[in-house]
């Protein structure tokens, strides 16, 4: 006899909507024979209403939630992925993202297909990619560690003092680039490239690149441009001694503070996040569909 499958289910409990697809998500998991765990929400009276909620095993986020579970599936939009990507890694097991926020970037599925989505995976008709991510160390002015973590979208340096500026040197393999004031440095994945760093005025990468984009925040300086480098350079920011602290904020929820003269150093991280993909539509099509992007006009190539 097989084992018993099992999953674990993270929806974002901010809205009616998301419970009532938390539940229909777990009745038909549970019809199919799969077992259901639910990440314990910050208001567990949201579950306690839906008799397929209610009785499901709870279990507070950490690296054990998603133990001897097949997947981690997400109700929510990215920042709920973004926690559950936590989970599902430190288990290196893959994640799954149905979006119900507004762009949700990171999610493989609409809310208005749930259904098929949730089909997909009783028949175990999906696949898995792995998605590059990043370490980070952070050191004091004594060259001692005060803190690492990790990162799937990006470690965001910004400045405490928002009435000033943050002095910073930025580093490439160990060689000064540009210094200058700014109110913090980005430094993403490909994934991340749609997220805060788009924002600040990056690129978008493909996610199939292996590489790690370095994005001056509101910079002072001539030489402020975005900078995209090998997945096997090393980026490091320095923040002088003389200059307000700063915080280094991973995928916007891990935090780790920087005191004046600290340096976070910055390289491709050891285990990726392993992604399921129900479809081999092309990141073009995702890209344009959730910014929106006009196409109007487009022919497409001429038939061979």
């Amino acid at each position: 006899m097989s084992e018993q499958r099992q999953i674990l289910l993270v929806p974002h409990t901010g809205r009616e909507s998301n419970i009532v697809a938390a539940a229909r998500t777990a009745e038909l998991a549970a019809a199919a024979g799969i077992s259901v765990r639910v990440l314990f929400p910050q208001n567990p009276d949201a579950l306690d209403a839906h008799p397929q909620l209610a009785d499901l095993p709870r279990v507070k986020h950490g690296p054990e939630a998603a133990r001897d579970c097949e997947l981690v599936l997400v109700l929510g939009g990215d920042g709920t992925f973004l926690r559950a990507a936590d989970i599902a890694r430190a288990q290196d097991v893959p994640v799954l993202g149905i979006n119900l926020g507004h762009v949700g970037f990171l999610a493989e599925w609409e809310a208005d297909s749930l259904d098929q989505a949730i089909q997909y995976v009783i028949d175990r008709e999906y696949r898995v990619v792995d998605r590059m991510t990043i370490d980070a160390v952070i050191l004091n002015d004594r060259s001692e560690e005060i803190g690492r973590g990790w990162a799937l979208n990006e470690v965001s340096v910004e400045n405490v003092n928002r009435r000033g500026v943050l002095d910073a040197i930025l580093e490439v393999d160990q060689r000064p680039v540009s210094s200058f004031g700014c109110d913090g440095v980005l430094i993403a994945t490909p994934t991340g490239s749609t997220a805060y760093s788009f924002s600040a005025g990056g690129p978008v990468l493909w996610p199939q690149l292996d590489a790690i984009l370095v994005v001056p925040n509101n910079a002072h300086a001539l030489f402020t441009k975005p900078l995209i480098v090998a997945p096997s350079s090393r980026v490091a920011v320095e923040s002088l001694a003389t200059t307000s602290a700063a915080v280094a904020v991973m995928d916007g929820h891990r935090v780790v503070d920087m005191p004046p003269g600290s340096r976070i150093e910055v390289v491709r991280g050891e285990r990726p996040v392993r992604w399921v993909r129900l479809d081999d539509r092309p990141f073009t099509d995702r890209l344009v569909s959730k910014l929106r992007l006009p196409v109007s006009g487009w022919r497409g190539p001429a038939p061979i």
